[in-house]
């Protein structure tokens, strides 16, 4: 009877096996994803595990085993991360930075830092001490100014990289990258950026107001210049013209003076010409000039030698 009292209780015992299965496997082993790194204390010894999988390890307090996410992070400051900052040659401006970090040695992080939320906050104070010594090398028309070949915020950018890689290095952390999220000009300064900035401007449109009438000066110059020539050059020309019409004209005139009725007959053979272009019809009396040119029986004038 009792072998079959525990042959009827099997599958609950087979359940209790694998909860126990289950829950050893949990407390003598921790489960490592590929984008973390595990750092596992023995007594408060650290020992690094980077290979992703399955581990043993002995349960608390033998063992305790802390996780690190190794991708890249983006901080971009806690407290005071915008605040005034001086520029090399005494401007304050408000500016804001970024770090891009990841955690390369997670041993060395722990041990140093043991958790994101210190590495933060040690990572704070770094940014502002560099942040406030590299714009402080540079004046302030290389951090804003309209014309881009002046900026210098790329070198300012390294510099603070640069700075902070030296400091995280000794703590396990590897600096990526570093931007510049934020520059504002503060209240108390900002109109009188804005004039210097309207100053410039205006001092840059009057030159360019300059060069341009300079240049209009010599285009009048020159326009005028050439109507003069070419008008002398046209009155010479009309001059030519009428000398030689007045020499043409004198020796016709002279015919005519030879032969007033030829030139009597030519002037109104001239005038029909003009009237009569066309077919024309008129009714007129033939005994009016030059129409009496028409009349029956009118003959040519014989020329006079």
């Amino acid at each position: 009877m009792a072998e079959k009292s525990i042959f009827k209780h099997w599958p609950t015992m087979l359940l209790g096996f694998v909860v126990a299965a289950i829950l050893l496997v949990a407390v003598f082993s921790f489960q490592l994803a590929q984008t973390h790194s595990a750092v596992v204390t023995t007594f408060g010894r650290p020992a690094l595990v980077t290979d992703p999988g399955l581990h043993f390890r002995w349960p608390f307090p033998f063992q305790k085993v802390y996780r690190f996410d190794h991708r890249v992070r983006c901080f971009a400051g806690g407290e005071g991360k915008l605040e005034e900052t001086m520029t090399g040659d005494g401007h304050n401006l408000l500016v804001g930075i970024y770090v891009n970090f990841r955690i390369k040695d997670a041993k060395t992080f722990f041990v140093t830092l043991e958790n994101l939320t210190k590495a933060e906050n040690q990572l704070n104070s770094w940014m502002r001490g560099a942040k406030n010594a590299a714009f402080g090398r540079y004046r302030f028309n290389q951090i804003i100014n309209t014309d881009p070949r002046q900026m210098k915020l790329g070198e300012i950018e390294q510099t603070i990289k640069a700075d902070l890689a030296r400091q995280a290095s000794a703590y396990g952390i590897e600096v990526i990258s570093v931007g510049v999220n934020t520059i504002n000009v503060p209240k108390t300064i900002s109109e009188k950026v804005f004039d210097r900035m309207i100053a410039e401007r205006k001092r840059i449109a009057d030159k360019y107001i300059a060069e341009g009438n300079s240049e209009a000066r010599k285009i009048r110059i020159k326009a005028d210049s050439e109507r003069t020539i070419r008008l002398a050059e046209a009155e010479a020309k009309a001059k030519k013209i009428r000398a030689q019409g007045d020499a043409e004209a004198a020796q016709y005139y002279a015919e005519f003076r030879q032969d007033p009725e030829l030139a009597e007959f030519l002037r109104k053979l001239d005038a029909l010409r003009t009237v009569m272009k066309g077919r024309t019809t008129l009714v007129v009396d033939t005994a009016t000039p030059p129409f009496d040119l028409l009349k029956p029986g009118a003959e040519a004038p014989k020329a006079t030698k």
